[in-house]
């Protein structure tokens, strides 16, 4: 069987290590996927989710809030400040941090603050959108 390694790390652990058939991530100009054997790539990420097709045929699914995305033809590693198992999203907190944050848009004072909340907000969607598809799988 043709696969590739697979690293997803977060600033605080390891979130995923092992062999993949295929792995499909937000890149900064629209989705990649990744198959065993690809082009040497350095790219940065969107917040989204990452899926991959493991070897034994199951799926995992990890959320990222951006990153940096390196494949080489056996290897795949992605590197995010935040990275989170789509088992452990939380809707109900990811909820609430999104309502926070849209009162911080509202109440936003300066370019600064509009921008971080812009930001923060573009994040959460994002995280809440990998959690309905990995709720769907």
């Amino acid at each position: 069987m043709n696969t590739i390694h697979v690293d997803v790390v977060s600033a605080e652990e390891s979130i995923y290590s092992g062999e993949a058939r295929f792995v499909a991530l937000p890149g900064e100009s629209g989705e990649l996927g990744i198959y065993p054997r690809h082009t040497p790539l350095i790219t940065r990420i969107k917040a989204g989710s990452v899926r991959i097709e493991k070897a034994d045929g199951g799926e995992e699914f990890v959320f990222v809030a951006g990153g940096i995305l390196e494949v080489q033809p056996d290897c795949v590693t992605v590197l995010s400040d935040t990275a989170i198992r789509g088992k452990d999203l939380d809707e109900e907190k990811a909820n609430a941090a999104k309502q926070k944050a849209e009162e911080a848009l509202r109440d936003a004072k300066s370019e600064i603050d509009l921008a971080r909340a812009q930001s923060e907000l573009a994040v959460l969607a994002a995280q809440l959108s990998a959690l309905r598809k990995y709720r769907k799988k």
